[in-house]
Order: structure tokens, then C-alpha cells, then sequence
């Protein structure tokens, strides 16, 4: 008994010492699990907290370089404060021989019509077959019958040819003869406009130093460009007033300085001594700009001397009335000016000394100068912009409008003249746009109509365009142009600007002028592509010469669109494109580059705005995709609709835009019927995404069309992004 026992207890204790290993092992793994977590979890934090680090420290470095950046920027523009008068001299003196245009043409290129056909070879109709006397005989025949069809053949397309070279020499002969004739007509009109200065005629000798001080490239960006001129032709002395710059050219900011502590950017002010100095000094460089401008362009010797009067537009502290304030006047005579050296000098100094001018002593205040000589003292030949009531277009008389026109283009910064009234080949204004990679000659027609303009008048411009060889053709008129003008222009060098266009313009350049008895007129509508100026002109709009149809039943060929608001005013904008490549083409109504709302935003899960002015629809017939949009609907902080397009990631989830090829937007009516169709841009290798294009409000209601361009390779996600939507 005790031996069984014994043998019980010990197999017993031999189990509970398994059971005691087996128990600390695990514990032993447990404790070796948990350290090993630890230690992972320690070194995580680690490189956490180096990473924080490493970000925050990218941050700082990202915030300190944008600071710098705009510190320079202001740096930057002190400079070119202080060396406005220096870099000005350097501009290149104002010419009318810039307007001449080459009297020379291409010579003849018949191309291939001028080569002839060439006749058939006999020796190249053999025989073929015929083993016996008669086979042989009729294999013969059979080749003189070949070669017989194929010679009276040629001998035909070479009549053909030889009618289509005289007819094709005819009218090159009849182009050539034209386009030598307007080229003479024109650069006889500039020898007139050059003979005219030298006999001091008042009216053009005011008129071409506007050019001149308008067509400068020695202005900065931003600097008002506003003149009133006479010309005394007994005294030979030219009397300016020259619109300054405000106080606020000058920079209040002397820097930007960041705070690292409560991370901001905090304004370094400028010190208000320097900026007053600075300013002042501005005010004198301005002034002898303008006299440097004025002279240099005196090819006919017409100046004698000349008076300016720099000002700024602000209110009489007595009445409250917008006024004018001089600032700055001088008359010096030719001889002295020339005798200076304008790079060198110190602009204060030399205005006020060296000229005897005044300058007035605190101008950031407005305190004025009496000027020694006005415009409205000299009696005739005067040309304002921007004083007294603003002149009603339609009333104006006919030269005074092209003369209005010819100011708006030199205002632009382009040199412009009008022509001679007679014998000016159709042709209004002439431009010609400095710039050395977009400029070029431009000719302009202006008409003073009432009643919308007709799409001939377009058609004569582009002709006289072609005829001229001049680089682009614009047409602008007091009223407005119908559809079929707007699709002519699509895609040619020509921009038509309408009636409430023009007095935006003019606004916007210091210039006057409104329509009746508001500055507005009935619009204008439909589509032009981006050819037709800078940019395209879309949407609809009521009134006068709209051209759209207005929204009512589709009919038989709108089977494919889903139009739920028969009365509503709307086009469609269709997408085709070449390539397999399946897309999502979505739209988002904005303001500037961010859209309005996430309802905004129109695709698959969306398809429609709130409003319901902009919605997804089914294609018409030939589009792959479609949008329909109520331009007059869309909301009035809404100034442009954008048109994008990305890979659908479900079908073709490896593919990229290098397939999107030959797109376009189809510009359709209510019933489908197609008005225009806008080109965009080709995708490219790597991105799935794709801003097609904008169309943007305009002063007056009309919409332009700017072509886009920028692709994504992050996809939808990326590109809506952009324009202020989170995706998660």
C-alpha cells in the first residue's frame, strides 16, 4: 500500500510541476510580449516625435521662406519706385512708322495645281497572254484600248488642272492687286497724319501724344493712364494734364516679419517720413516721365515747348465734389529739357530747380499747386477723359467716336491712330500691339448702331483682315451682334465687343461714356470659341439680338435629354471627345476659384445645383456626355462655371487622359439644335484629371469661355480640391 502510494503521490507531484512550468512559461511569455510591446510602443513615440518635429520645423521653414518672399516683393516694387524716371528712359520712343504696313505680297505658290499631269506611258501597256496569232491580237487591242482610256483621261484632268491654275492665278492677281492697294491707301493716310504734325494741326497733334504717353511701355502696372491735352499752335507748346499715382503706390509695409509663438505673419510698417519722401519723389519721376514721352515722340518738330500738370483725382474739402488736384506743374522749352540727362538726375531736384517747377510740398496731403498753364485756357483742340458728364455714344458724333475708340485701345497700352476719313479701306482705327510674342497689327471698324450689327459687317472685317495682312481684326459697336455673327468669328482673329462691353472697358481705363440714358443696353448671347478674342464669349442672355432659343418642347431629336422645365431659358453643353477612355464630366459654379458649396458641385452623386440651374443630363446624339445649364439662373455671387473631366476609376481604373484627343463642347439651344463648339485642350500621359474650361460672367451678362488646361494625376479627389472641397 505504501509503495502504490508513494508512486500516486509522486506521479501527482509530477504533474503539478509540469502544470507549475507550463504556467510560468506562459507568464514568462506573457511578460516577454508585453516588453517587446512596450519597447515597440516606446520607439513608435519616438519616431513620432521626430517626425512632429521634423513637420513642425518643414512648417517654420515653409512660413519663414513665404514671409521673405514677400518682403522681397515689396523690396522689389520700392525699387522700382525709386528707379521709375531710369528704367523709362529706356523705353523705346513712340512711332508712326510702327503703322505702316508692307506694301510687298507672298509671291504666286500655285502648289500643286502647278504641276502637270503626267501623260501615260504606251510602253508600259504591253501585251498580256495570248498563245495564239488571234489571242495575241485581241491581248493587243486590249492594251491600246487601256492605254487610249487612260490617256484621254489624264488629257482631261489636265484641262481641269490648267482651268483651276488660271482660275486660282486670277484670283491671287485680284488679292494682290487689293492687298497693294489698301497697304498703299493706309501709309498714304500715315503721310497725311505726318504731314498734319508738321503743320501743327491742332487735333492731331493732341491726339498723338495721347498715343504717345498711353502706348508707353515706361509706365509700371497699375499706374493711371489719364490725359487732358491742348495745343497751342501759335506758342507750338503742348499743355497736359497727366493723371499720378495715389499715395498708396507706396507700399505701407516695409516688410513681414513671423512669429513663431502665436505662428502669424506681422506687417513691419514702413516708416511714415520715408513713405511720404518716396512718394513725393514718385510724383517728380512721373512728371518727368511724361515730358520725356512727349518729346522723344516729336518726330515732326511741332513742340516748341510744353506745360503739364500732374494731378489726382479726389473731392473738394469745400464742396465735397470730386475735383482734380495739381500736384506737380512745369513749362519748359525744348531746348533745356534736352539739355538734360533724365537717368542721372535726382527727380525732386531737377523738377523743382533745374525746371523751376512746383512740386507740392506734402502730396501724400493733397496739397495742391496752381498750375502754370491749363488745357481749358488755350482755347480749342482739346481731348479730356475722365471730367465733366459722361457723353452719350449714340449722340456722339462720328469722329469723335473713333477718336474715343482710338484713346480706349492707346489706354490699353497699344499704339492707335484713326484714319482718314476717306479712302481708308474700311478700316476705322489702326493698332498695333507692342508686345513682341502676342502683339501685332490689329485693325479696327467701329459702328455706331442702334440696331444689332449683321454678321456681313463681320464677314467685310475679316476680309479686310485677310486683305491687310494684319494680325487681328476687332469690331465694336453701341449695340450688339446676333448668333450668327458670334459663329462666324468662332475660331478666326477677330473679337466683336458690344455696346455695354464697350462702356465697361471704357470705365475700367479712366475713360467716359454710357448708352442713352443708362450704361447699359439690351445684350448680346450665344458662343464664340476662344479664337475670337481673349476669351470666348458663351451663355445666353435676354434682350435685343439674344439669338437663343428659349426653352420649349425639345421635338423628335431631343429623345436622348432629360428636360424636366419646358419654359426655362437654357443651352447644353455636350462633350465629345476621341479615344476609348471612359470619363466623369462634372461642373462646379463658383466664385473666383472656389467653389460656392458642396452643392455646388455637380457630378454622378449630385446631379443637380439646388436651384436646379445647373443639372446632368443624358447625351444628345454625337455627345458621349452632357450638362445642362441655365446661365441666367445661376446665382448672382456666381461668376464663373467651370467644365472638368476625370477617369472613371471603376472602368477603367489603370487607364490615364492620354486618350482624351479631339475634344470639344458642343454649345446647343433647348431643342439640341448645335450653335458652336468650343476646342479643349488634349489630356495628357499620367493624369486623370482635367480642367476642360471656364465660362465667366462678364459686365452686362454675357458669358466668356477660357479654355483650361491644368491636369491632375491625384484624379477627381485632387482637382475638386482645388477649388475648396474636402473628400474624405
Amino acid at each position: 500500500m505504501s509503495r502504490r502510494s508513494g508512486g500516486l503521490i509522486g506521479a501527482w507531484a509530477e504533474a503539478q510541476r509540469q502544470q507549475q512550468r507550463q504556467a510560468e512559461a506562459r507568464r514568462t511569455a506573457v511578460v516577454r510580449d508585453r516588453q517587446r510591446a512596450e519597447r515597440e510602443q516606446r520607439a513608435y513615440e519616438r519616431d513620432m516625435a521626430r517626425m512632429h518635429r521634423e513637420q513642425r520645423a518643414e512648417y517654420r521653414r515653409r512660413r519663414e521662406a513665404d514671409v521673405l518672399r514677400r518682403t522681397q516683393e515689396l523690396d522689389a516694387r520700392v525699387a522700382e519706385l525709386e528707379g521709375l524716371l531710369a528704367a523709362g528712359c529706356g523705353a523705346p520712343a513712340f512711332r508712326v512708322s510702327a503703322l505702316r504696313r508692307d506694301e510687298s505680297v507672298e509671291p504666286f505658290s500655285p502648289g500643286p495645281l502647278g504641276r502637270p499631269v503626267v501623260m501615260p506611258d504606251p510602253a508600259l501597256y504591253q501585251a498580256q497572254g495570248g498563245w495564239t496569232a488571234s489571242g495575241r491580237a485581241q491581248a493587243e487591242r486590249e492594251a491600246r484600248a487601256r492605254h487610249e482610256r487612260d490617256w484621254y483621261a489624264a488629257q482631261a484632268a489636265e484641262s481641269r488642272r490648267a482651268e483651276q491654275l488660271r482660275e486660282y492665278r486670277r484670283q491671287y492677281d485680284e488679292w494682290a492687286a487689293d492687298t497693294v492697294r489698301q497697304a498703299r491707301e493706309h501709309n498714304a493716310g500715315l503721310a497725311g497724319l505726318a504731314e498734319a504734325m508738321r503743320r501743327g494741326e491742332p487735333e492731331t497733334v493732341v491726339e498723338f501724344f495721347s498715343a504717345a504717353l498711353y502706348a508707353s511701355s515706361a509706365w509700371p502696372e497699375g499706374f493711371p493712364r489719364e490725359v487732358s491735352a491742348a495745343y497751342d499752335r501759335g506758342a507750338r507748346q503742348l499743355v497736359l494734364d497727366w493723371a499720378l499715382p495715389g499715395f498708396d503706390v507706396v507700399p505701407e509695409a516695409k516688410g513681414v516679419r513671423y512669429l513663431v509663438g502665436t505662428d502669424q505673419e506681422k506687417p513691419v510698417p514702413r516708416p511714415v517720413t520715408q513713405r511720404r519722401a518716396l512718394y513725393r519723389d514718385v510724383v517728380a519721376q512721373c512728371v518727368l516721365l511724361a515730358l520725356r514721352e512727349v518729346f522723344v515722340a516729336d518726330e515732326a518738330g511741332a513742340l516748341g515747348s510744353v506745360a503739364l500738370n500732374g494731378f489726382v483725382d479726389d473731392r473738394d474739402p469745400a464742396t465735397g465734389r470730386p475735383a482734380r488736384v495739381v500736384l506737380a506743374t512745369v513749362a519748359v522749352e525744348r531746348e533745356v529739357f534736352e539739355g538734360l540727362h533724365l537717368e542721372l538726375v535726382d527727380a525732386v531736384e531737377c523738377l523743382t530747380v533745374a525746371l523751376r517747377g512746383q512740386l507740392s510740398a506734402r502730396p501724400d496731403q493733397r496739397v495742391a499747386v496752381r498750375p502754370v498753364r491749363s488745357p481749358d485756357r488755350v482755347g480749342s483742340g482739346v481731348a479730356s477723359h475722365g471730367g465733366g458728364e459722361e457723353p452719350d455714344l449714340l449722340a456722339m458724333d462720328p469722329v469723335e467716336f473713333e477718336g474715343l475708340v482710338a484713346e480706349l485701345f492707346r489706354a490699353r497700352g497699344l499704339q492707335a491712330v484713326t484714319t482718314q476719313r476717306s479712302n481708308d479701306g474700311g478700316v476705322d482705327v489702326d493698332a498695333v500691339d507692342p508686345d513682341p510674342i502676342s502683339g501685332g497689327s490689329i485693325i479696327v471698324q467701329v459702328k455706331r448702331y442702334r440696331n444689332t450689327v449683321p454678321p456681313s459687317a463681320v464677314r467685310d472685317l475679316y476680309g479686310t483682315v485677310q486683305g491687310a495682312g494684319a494680325n487681328k481684326g476687332v469690331l465694336v459697336t453701341t449695340s450688339g451682334f446676333g448668333p450668327g455673327s458670334y459663329a462666324f468669328a468662332n475660331g478666326k482673329p477677330l473679337t466683336l465687343v458690344s455696346g455695354p462691353e464697350l462702356v465697361d472697358l471704357l470705365h475700367r481705363h479712366g475713360l467716359r461714356g454710357r448708352l442713352g440714358n443708362t450704361s447699359s443696353a439690351t445684350g448680346t448671347a450665344t458662343a464664340t470659341g476662344p479664337g475670337a478674342g481673349p476669351g470666348a464669349r458663351a451663355g445666353t442672355a435676354t434682350g435685343t439680338g439674344a439669338g437663343t432659343a428659349a426653352g420649349s418642347d425639345p421635338g423628335p431629336g431631343a429623345s436622348h435629354a432629360s428636360v424636366d422645365d419646358d419654359t426655362a431659358d437654357f443651352n447644353v453643353l455636350g462633350m465629345d471627345w476621341s479615344g476609348s477612355v471612359a470619363l466623369d464630366v462634372c461642373a462646379l459654379v463658383c466664385t473666383g476659384s472656389r467653389v460656392i458649396s458642396d452643392d455646388h458641385f455637380v457630378f454622378f452623386n449630385n446631379p443637380g445645383t439646388p436651384d436646379g440651374s445647373v443639372r446632368m443630363m443624358r447625351a444628345f446624339s454625337g455627345d458621349r456626355a452632357a450638362v445642362r445649364v441655365e446661365f441666367d439662373g445661376l446665382p448672382e455671387r456666381a461668376d464663373r462655371l467651370v467644365l472638368v473631366a476625370a477617369v472613371d476609376p471603376e472602368v477603367n481604373p489603370d487607364a490615364d487622359l492620354s486618350g482624351f484627343t479631339d475634344a470639344g463642347i458642343r454649345l446647343r439651344d433647348a431643342s439640341g439644335v448645335e450653335l458652336d463648339r468650343l476646342t479643349v485642350s488634349d489630356g495628357r500621359a499620367g493624369e486623370t484629371a482635367l480642367v476642360l474650361g471656364s465660362f465667366r460672367r462678364r459686365a452686362g451678362g454675357d458669358w466668356d469661355f477660357v479654355l483650361g488646361g491644368k491636369g491632375y494625376p491625384g484624379g477627381l479627389a485632387a482637382l475638386v480640391g482645388d477649388f475648396g472641397i474636402e473628400v474624405a
